[in-house]
């Protein structure tokens, strides 16, 4: 009986697992707020009644997506970044990291986070309060690994770890629009260029801005 039981919790994990995943992907495309247990059921070839068994309401649902897309973000994009050593080298990897995520077409709608926070911007509720404050802790992350630098004198004293983030924030924000919205080919090389001439510019003196390993071996990794 205890095995049986244990069976059924992991059956029930994965497919809480793969209802999620099919969340992710169909939020991207149609919106954070389309997604409904029907709309959902019908992309994923489920029935509604499997779908409440795990999900009571649309917002709960909602709510579900934005942690899973915030783990799957952790495991496409902070994760690989942080393998970079410490330093500047970091941010760029995990810039880099972000262009990878959208060159590869994780998601067809490009960030999750993008897309949504653009829908949610004046949408107030528990949804638009969970993913601000989730997106977030996402760019604290960066905000986190630029001031590491800095402490460790590869970024000048003198700069603003708020400011460099916003300003590297920006590049990639812009690189998704280009890149997803218009389809332009270029758009990724553009940003990881204007990263490079951030980094350098924020360089301590004296400091060459050294290409990070993912940077460096061919950015498609």
């Amino acid at each position: 009986m205890k095995s049986a039981g244990r069976r059924q919790r992991a059956d029930g994990a994965r497919s809480r697992q793969a209802i999620l995943k099919a969340a992710i992907e169909l939020a991207t495309v149609e919106g954070l707020d389309g997604l409904s247990i029907a709309r959902l059921a019908e992309h994923a070839g489920m029935s509604k009644s499997g779908l409440f068994a795990h999900f009571k309401s649309k917002e709960e649902l909602q709510l579900a997506t934005i942690d899973a897309a915030a783990e799957a973000f952790e495991r496409e994009v902070t994760q690989p970044g942080m393998a970079a050593p410490p330093g500047v080298a970091r941010i760029e990897s995990q810039c880099e990291a972000f262009f990878s995520y959208l060159e590869r077409g994780v998601l067809q709608g490009g960030c999750f986070f993008v897309a949504a926070a653009a829908e949610f911007d004046a949408k107030p509720g528990p949804v638009k309060d969970h993913l601000r404050g989730v997106y977030a802790r996402l760019l604290a992350a960066l905000t986190e690994v630029a001031r590491e630098a800095r402490d460790m004198g590869e970024i000048a004293a003198t700069e603003d770890v708020d400011q460099l983030t916003f300003e590297l924030d920006a590049l990639l924000l812009g690189a998704n629009f280009a890149y997803v919205f218009f389809g332009d080919p270029v758009a990724l090389e553009r940003a990881r260029r204007g990263v490079r001439t951030r980094l350098e510019r924020a360089a301590a003196p004296g400091r060459r801005v050294k290409p990070s390993a993912r940077a460096a071996t061919g950015r498609r990794a």
